[in-house]
């Protein structure tokens, strides 16, 4: 025998413990196999029924929004619809104009010997600006009068040879009648007094053909003296002593620019919505950018009595003082109009309007409820727009209303924040 022999046969029984038996071991992989199943399926079991639960959670959650937002009543701001002022004020571009402004031509030619006035000078009416010379004027003068007194010399030669021949034919009819002379005489004496007249008729138009060159020749000579027509300011000047100007009705020479402005003419135009109520005697306040601190006052003085039918305005003037020149022609300023309203409008918060395919709208609140009203627009006020119809003075409409609230929704007024008093 071996000593593994001897072994074995030592320590029977610890062989036998350390190997159980077959049969044994089978039925402890099949209970194991069992509980882990039996595990699998309660935890698919806790997953499932953990779902179901969370699922209907989330729908009793959804439920009570809904239901929620169902019965959710908005918390809305609102402002009251109020009568538009008795006057309509509307503010418009403009420009400056002196009341009275002149080109001043020369109307006679020749060169100039004075000049008075400058850019700036201050004029009366009358005063002399320049002076002109023209030496062939005076001869003109001259020979118009020279030929003046010679017809008014031959119209006394005539007047005296009408007094011969009326003397003539007077003595000549007599002796005619009477047979001391003869026919033909006779005719001749009456037909030479009869010419006399016609000679005097001649020499009185020639006469009054002198006298009206000579008045003409004489304008002439007083155009030399070229004074002020009005009280203004010399705004432009164009020649200088020796300067040769020349009379003309299409290229005189432009000499002077005249403007009379201690008061103002300023032009505007007035658009159709605002021209209706327009006429003489509205006020105006007309204000310059570069006098922020100073406005200047006045009254329409003058209308066109039609509106331009290219730009449907209406051409105004007003009449503003301008006694200490603080105004110049040629400005750009603004004028506030304030013109009487002849249709009554109301005045809505421009946050109120609500535009979408149905036009122009907004939501009155009544009794709790919101309707829905049309309106129609008259004039945007920027914050404020100006209606004429779809509502009346005193509704309370929604400020910023909510894009899901429609007409016949509920809503509730937001109390308005008081100002708390200053301590």
């Amino acid at each position: 025998m071996t000593d593994r022999d001897h072994r074995v046969l030592e320590h029977p029984a610890r062989s036998r413990d350390a190997q159980p038996p077959p049969a044994e071991h089978d039925r402890r992989s099949v209970s194991g196999r069992r509980l882990f199943g039996l595990g699998a399926v309660l935890l698919l079991f806790g997953a499932l029924a953990f779902g179901v639960w969370r699922h209907y959670a989330r729908h009793l959650e959804v439920t009570a929004i809904a239901e929620q937002h169902h019965d959710f009543v908005p918390s809305v701001r609102v402002a009251a619809v109020r009568a538009s002022a008795g006057t309509m004020s509307v503010t418009l571009p403009a420009t400056t104009n002196a009341f009275q402004a002149a080109n001043i031509y020369a109307r006679a030619s020749g060169y100039i010997t004075e000049r008075n006035v400058d850019i700036g000078s201050h004029v009366k009416a009358g005063d002399l600006l320049a002076a002109i010379t023209a030496p062939e004027l005076d001869h003109q003068i001259a020979q118009a009068e020279a030929s003046l007194a010679q017809a008014k010399a031959s119209r006394r030669q005539t007047k005296a040879n009408r007094e011969l021949a009326r003397v003539t034919w007077g003595r000549d009819s007599v002796l005619v009648k009477q047979g001391w002379a003869t026919q033909q005489q006779g005719d001749t004496d009456r037909l030479n007094y009869a010419a006399q007249q016609q000679a005097k008729q001649v020499n009185d138009a020639a006469i009054q053909s002198q006298e009206a060159q000579l008045l003409v020749l004489r304008q002439q000579k007083a155009y030399q003296q070229v004074v002020a027509p009005f009280d203004g300011i010399v705004t432009q000047r164009n020649i200088d002593v020796g300067s040769l100007v020349q009379a003309d009705a299409t290229s005189g020479t432009f000499m002077f620019a005249l403007t009379q402005s201690d008061v103002m003419r300023i032009r505007l135009y007035v658009p159709q919505d605002a021209a209706i109520g327009v006429k003489p005697g509205v006020d105006a306040v007309v204000r310059v950018p570069e006098i922020p601190d100073r406005t200047f006052p006045g009254k329409v003085a003058r209308i066109a009595n039609a509106q331009d039918p290219a730009t449907r305005t209406l051409m105004t003037e007003i009449d503003v003082s301008n006694a200490d020149g603080e105004l110049s022609p040629g400005t750009y300023c603004t004028v506030e109009l304030k013109i009487p309203r002849r249709t009554p409008s109301l005045i809505v918060p421009a946050g109120a309007i609500v535009f979408d395919r149905d036009g122009l709208h907004v939501l009155v609140v009544e009794d709790g409820i919101a309707h829905s009203r049309k309106i129609t627009e008259t004039r945007d006020l920027g914050t404020e727009v100006e209606v004429s119809e779809g509502v009346k003075q005193g509704d309370q409409v929604v400020l910023s209303p909510p894009v899901d609230l429609e007409d016949g929704g509920k809503v509730q007024v937001r109390a308005t924040p008081t100002a708390k008093p200053a301590s």
